[in-house]
């Protein structure tokens, strides 16, 4: 039977967001129902309640979280009540044309759970990512649930599902940043500090951090910057270059997502370096560059999705490494909270106060 739970809904661009009952009906084919347990206040949500990704409200935020599964639909396979799991949106079809070709860390059709969760008054809602889990209770696709080590803590694990992961990516995986490279990142919220956590855990040496705020500059340290640079008060592309024998890093990584920013990673890069776009910009966004730059300068520029993750396979691996003590995953939660107080870990998070607001439930 459906069942009546508490959510965290966002009704319309900027307004304040609200605890209120929905409905999860109990899981068709492919689904599954998941008991949340902890899940991270993103940015994304912020964008999603400031009508920044579309204006499909009402809708269910969140989605960077854990649980455990209730119960599943038919004809789904590898997963069953009890599970421990960290929800994805990135749900593999293995039959596009990028699932096709070997890559499916760019999944063009990826899964969701088909049947809707609504409001008291019977109003569909939208699901952040296709997850909804700011809620005690979620429905998803069975494909978007993730098995890890039931050991690692909910407040911790959940924060792969997306911002951590994110980061973490767009060093390892998107940059291919391996043993011996040096690395720069822009930006040191959650996504830059994870990418700088990555950089650390892939065996790079010079690991430097750019941000405008000391405090976060400091917590960079803690993952494991070697060096620091604060943009107001030195040229950060001058300042990388310093720190690289003149040369330039050999991955960027803009974890902004402004013009400005990305172009201090494309020229703060080596010649054949690698510039990483990880920061989400606004569509009215535009970055103007001689071409002659980005002919001469040879190298990539590219944009992460996901940090170019497979959940399946670095899920379990990334909760292993925590639990080794290898990858402090704890440092990112700054604060744990209830449902009714994400309105005010918005606020924090605009502030910078925080690296990650956690609802545990």
């Amino acid at each position: 039977m459906a069942q009546e739970v508490r959510g965290v809904v966002a009704h319309g661009k900027g307004e304040p967001v609200s605890v209120e009952t929905i409905t999860v009906p109990d899981p068709g084919p492919g689904e599954a129902v998941v008991a949340v347990r902890a899940c991270g206040v993103c940015h994304t949500d912020l964008h999603y309640r400031e009508g920044g990704i579309n204006d499909g409200f009402p809708f269910l935020l969140g989605h960077e979280a854990a649980g455990v599964v209730e119960s599943v639909g038919s004809g789904v396979v590898g997963l069953e009540p009890g599970d421990f799991v960290v929800l994805n949106w990135r749900a593999v079809c293995g039959t596009c044309r990028a699932c096709r070709r070997g890559q499916p860390w760019y999944c063009f059709s990826t899964f969701n759970a088909e049947q809707p969760m609504t409001l008291s008054d019977g109003r569909a809602l939208s699901p952040a990512l296709g997850i909804g889990a700011f809620a005690e209770k979620t429905l998803v696709a069975a494909g978007q649930c993730t098995k890890v080590n039931p050991a690692a803590a909910p407040e911790v694990a959940g924060l792969l599902g997306c911002g951590v992961m994110a980061g973490l990516g767009a060093a390892m995986y998107t940059g291919g940043v391996g043993r011996g490279d040096s690395i720069a990142v822009i930006g040191c919220g959650g996504v830059g500090n994870a990418a700088i956590a990555g950089a650390r855990l892939a065996g790079a040496t010079t690991i430097i951090a750019v941000d405008v705020d000391p405090r976060k500059l400091e917590w960079a340290k803690e993952f494991g910057a070697t060096h620091t640079v604060n943009s107001q008060e030195v040229d950060a592309v001058e300042a990388i270059q310093e720190l690289t024998d003149g040369n330039g890093a050999n991955v960027v990584v803009d974890a902004v997502g402004r013009p400005e920013t990305f172009k201090q990673a494309f020229y703060a890069r080596d010649l054949a370096g690698t510039a990483v776009l990880v920061g989400v910009p606004t569509p009215e966004m535009t970055v103007e560059l001689p071409l002659i730059d980005v002919f001469g300068r040879g190298g990539a520029t590219k944009s992460s999705w996901y940090g170019d993750c497979l959940p399946s396979r670095d899920f379990p691996m990334l909760v292993d490494l925590h639990l080794q003590g290898r990858l402090p995953l704890e440092k990112f939660v700054s604060e744990t909270i209830g449902l009714g107080e994400v309105e005010q870990a918005f606020h924090r998070m605009e502030r910078g106060e925080v690296l990650r607001s956690v609802v545990v439930l």
